[in-house]
């Protein structure tokens, strides 16, 4: 459900206020804090290094990092008669109550300690001295400290609070998706009856949720453990979970008014999001089955404690809403446009291309959200079935969790001392080789047309004018890759992409809109003889830009504007009857929509997370792996066991929360058996993503249908309803029977290798 513009009055208002304006405002204002957080040891370290350029003197020994702090006179005793404190000192050691059973120094050793520490307090003044004049001599020392000090002290402050500043943007942020009905399910609720079931749903899990952060809060109070700030952590869950009951409360008696009338029950229960589902099952589980209330609130904890890298998932997600705020994607897709390629040849070039920034944008969801719209588009109208464009745009997101610096990899090694993101990203190169190379066997297999290509001579000078155009953005990236690399030091990998990405990104967005790009051509619809021998003749002089198009129609479908602004068809070339506002959109207001649009997914993906641990914490406290058989002789069996774990896993939770599962559960037992640990994350980071294209819950497919919108999934639906099996289902079994085989081959043919002694 989205919100609707003309009600802004009462509630109506108030949840547009929020929503739109205060949640974005709150959200935008901690990304920049996490950047500024992420950026800040970088730019300390140039501070302190040029403080050493500036103010340090290795002549005379001076080091800038001497000065950081005012220097204090010292309080000993500079100039001392050394033979009468020696008697003194004598005299005091003979008068001691132990001197009798601990004997006394002799003359000779109270000397030499006394010498020894009136050239230590000569050395003190020496400093001291030396500090006072040297810092005379740059008068300017101590406001260059000052800034450098304060820089620091908020860089601190921020890396202290890093959960914190996680826990409330995630308040702000799922508050904001359960008033739009942002969370992720299996189908959008239509009906009065899905929103009622939808509601009581949430309602249940919700209050399970509120209830449990209760009883972890008294369980905290109670134990006599002083919590410290953790209080704050605490209070926050409360006030999220009360408040998210309230609004579903809310929801139960005041329903949209665009429901519409029918529906069915058992439709209904499919419209009730993954997060309703998990928080009432690990509810019941925990507070009636086995007398643990706390459980949920004591498993949100993880969140908590891995903040850094949700902090970091929460950056590329707002890069990924700003990559949807440029053309950079369709852009680069005009370079393949000219061709006419064949669509399966072209989806196979746009999932080559598009691996690379999955692994920017850190996990496959991010990037279908994104750029699945452009990428739908873009292969139903070069002639791709409907079902085959939301196959891909589900498998877009998959090929590239293996590749540098993909965020995933990043927290399979820091859980897991077995394995280094080096080695991981190493053999994750074949994998993706292996994947993406079975994508195109598979779907020129099933395809109508094996080739196509238009006349080079045509092709070749439009493609070369889209590859001028897009020389502005690499320019862009290069300069900034650059700036980080030798102005602060700091090259691009997988621990600073997060923080890069985003800036990146920005000035992209900045760069577009201060460029003035035209609106976009009209869009080619699914391709006909008409419009290649066109091509072929040169009567079109470009092929058409739809992802620009489709970008602004998603946008206006965000905010309600959707009914009543139809798409003109007319043979077969389609043009948005808006368009061309996507020209009128400034900077401000680009930056507004990515971070409206960021808030949402964050409050859907990361709530899902955390639930996905809990999850998975129940599934760890009723021993589940105590089930796994430990005296099995044959490695073949517990691969064969592991990969289909690994696919159940993949269908039932999010990436994040698996990998925290499965770290603590399956990886030991897998290493007792022989398996080597780079072998087994391979096994189960292809094995996930398998589980995120197969049903029931498929999560990239409920992304792709996130992106493109329901009423086209429908569509898509509806069109080959007289096919085949095949066809009719081609969205769903395309990526598994792409998938599966990958899965066998990762799985079984290293231990073939290592059997026949072929590697060790």
């Amino acid at each position: 459900m989205q919100y609707d513009e003309n009600n802004r009055s009462g509630l109506g208002l108030l949840r547009y206020i929020w929503t739109e304006w205060i949640s974005a405002f709150v959200v935008l204002v901690l990304l920049l804090l996490t950047l500024i957080i992420g950026t800040g040891e970088m730019i300390h370290g140039q501070l302190l290094r040029m403080g050493e350029r500036l103010y340090g003197d290795p002549a005379t020994g001076m080091q800038y990092s001497f000065l950081r702090a005012e220097p204090s006179s010292p309080t000993c005793e500079r100039n001392v008669d050394v033979d009468r404190k020696v008697q003194e000192q004598m005299k005091a050691d003979a008068a001691d109550e132990y001197a009798d059973f601990f004997g006394v120094r002799s003359e000779a050793d109270v000397r030499a300690a006394i010498v020894q520490a009136q050239q230590v307090c000569e050395e003190s003044y020496q400093f001291y001295d030396k500090a006072i004049a040297h810092m005379q001599a740059h008068p300017s020392i101590r406001a260059y400290r000052t800034f450098e000090t304060s820089f620091f002290g908020v860089f601190k402050f921020g890396t202290e609070n890093r959960a914190l500043l996680l826990v409330i943007m995630v308040v702000f942020a799922a508050i904001s998706a359960t008033l739009k009905t942002h969370h992720i399910g299996l189908r959008s609720p239509t009906t009065r009856i899905d929103f009622k079931v939808y509601s009581v749903a949430m309602l249940t899990g919700n209050a399970f949720l509120a209830y449990s952060s209760y009883s972890q809060y008294q369980s905290m109070l109670n134990s006599g453990v002083p919590i410290g700030d953790m209080k704050y952590i605490y209070w926050l869950w409360m006030i999220l979970f009360s408040t998210l009951t309230l609004i579903s409360l809310y929801q139960i008696f005041r329903q949209p008014k665009q429901s519409q009338e029918g529906g069915s029950l058992g439709m209904a229960f499919l419209s009730v999001p993954l997060y309703g589902y998990m928080a009432i099952i690990t509810g019941i589980s925990f507070t009636f089955l086995m007398d643990y209330p706390m459980g949920q609130g004591i498993y949100l904890g993880q969140l908590v404690e891995f903040s850094s890298i949700f902090l970091n998932l929460a950056l590329f997600i707002w890069a990924g809403m700003l990559l949807k705020q440029t053309r950079v994607v369709d852009m680069f897709l005009n370079i393949l446009r000219p061709w006419n390629l064949a669509p399966e040849t072209l989806t196979w070039l746009i999932l080559v291309a598009a691996a690379l920034p999955t692994a920017y944008t850190g996990a496959s969801g991010i990037f279908v959200i994104a750029a699945g719209a452009i990428i739908y588009k873009e292969v139903w109208n070069a002639g791709g079935r409907r079902q085959f464009a939301l196959a891909a745009t589900a498998m877009s997101g998959s090929l590239g969790v293996v590749l540098r610096p993909c965020l995933l990899i990043v927290v399979v090694a820091s859980l897991n001392k077995e394995v280094t993101t080096d080695l991981l990203y190493h053999y994750g190169v074949y994998v993706f080789l292996l994947t993406s190379t079975l994508f195109l066997i598979i779907s020129l297999f099933f395809a109508e047309s094996k080739f196509r290509i238009a006349a080079p001579g045509v092709a070749a000078p439009q493609s070369a004018r889209a590859v001028v155009a897009v020389i502005p953005y690499v320019v862009i990236f290069i300069l900034i890759w650059l700036f980080y690399k030798y102005a602060l030091s700091t090259d691009l990998n997988e621990f600073t992409a997060p923080v890069m990405m985003p800036v990146i990104l920005l000035l992209v967005v900045l760069f577009d809109k201060l460029r003035h790009e035209p609106a976009p051509l009209p869009a080619v619809g699914h391709w006909d003889e008409t419009l290649t021998a066109q091509l072929n003749q040169g009567s079109i002089p470009e092929l058409a830009t739809a992802g620009a198009a489709v970008n602004a129609e998603y946008r206006e479908a965000e905010h309600g504007k959707q009914q009543g602004k139809e798409l003109a068809v007319d043979h077969g070339v389609k043009r948005s009857a808006y368009g061309e506002s996507l020209r009128n959109v400034g900077f401000w207001k680009s930056l507004h929509i990515s971070t409206s649009e960021t808030v949402g997914h964050i409050g859907a993906l990361v709530i899902l997370m955390a639930l996905s641990v809990s999850v998975g914490g129940l599934l760890e406290r009723i021993e589940v792996m105590q089930a796994f058989p430990t005296d099995i002789s044959s490695t073949i069996l517990v691969i064969t066991l592991i990969v289909g774990l690994m696919i159940f896993v993949g269908m039932i939770m999010d990436p994040f929360g698996a990998v925290i599962l499965i770290s603590a559960t399956v990886a030991p037992v897998a290493y007792q058996y022989g398996i080597h640990p780079v072998h087994f994350w391979m096994i189960t980071l292809i094995g996930f993503e398998l589980g995120y294209v197969t049903p029931p819950v498929a999560l990239n497919h409920l992304l792709a249908r996130q992106s493109v919108g329901d009423a086209e999934v429908a569509e898509a639906d509806a069109e080959v309803r007289h096919l085949s099996f095949y066809y009719r289902y081609e969205r769903w079994v395309l990526p598994v029977i792409v998938m599966l085989p990958a899965m066998l081959i990762i799985a079984y043919i290293p231990y073939v290798f290592k059997l026949f002694g072929w590697y060790h």
